[in-house]
């Protein structure tokens, strides 16, 4: 008897990234979604802060079952401190075909008081576009003014990402 033969089916990840903008007395740079903004006041963390890349990198790891953002960049990993949202990004969908899967795009929103998005979205989905090696769009949105975004005290993102296996792209069917 020959096992039941199923279609191999995509799968979806969720990823989130919050970062507090840097004090005062630390300034930093803005990265967010995959561009360096001038004149902003910048969020803190171990790479750059660019949530909206790192939610985007975390949405793939998710959807492929392969751990996390602290789990392939985490703080305990000292190469990657400074590193840059897309530099992630690129290293993440290299991980994620390396272990057998495709990427079919990313969806990333985030919530903030600024920087005005809107003039440069398609700049920021193209460059992490080719991060990934598949379309990724990006949205923003504020929060009325509620919680840390509204207070702005920092920056988050949410991101969705659309994965299958690779060996899909040809018809295969899984045993």
């Amino acid at each position: 008897m020959e096992p039941k033969q199923r279609p191999l089916l995509p799968r979806t990840g969720i990823g989130i990234d919050v970062h507090a903008y840097a004090p005062d007395e630390a300034p930093q740079p803005l990265w967010l979604g995959g561009l360096h903004w001038e004149g902003e006041r910048g969020l803190a963390g171990h790479s750059d802060g660019d949530p909206v890349a790192h939610a985007a990198a975390d949405a793939l790891f998710s959807a492929c079952g392969i751990g996390d953002l602290g789990t392939h960049f985490g703080t305990d990993r000292p190469e990657y401190a400074g590193a840059s949202g897309v530099t992630l990004l690129t290293e993440a969908a290299r991980i994620v075909r390396a272990a057998g899967w495709e990427i079919g795009n990313i969806a990333v929103q985030f919530v903030a008081n600024r920087p005005k998005f809107g003039p440069r979205r398609e700049e920021s989905q193209r460059v992490l576009s080719e991060a990934a090696g598949a379309p990724v769009s990006v949205t923003a949105t504020t929060s009325d003014g509620l919680g840390f975004t509204g207070r702005g005290e920092g920056i988050a993102a949410t991101a969705t990402a659309l994965v299958y296996p690779a060996d899909s792209a040809g018809g295969a069917d899984l045993a």
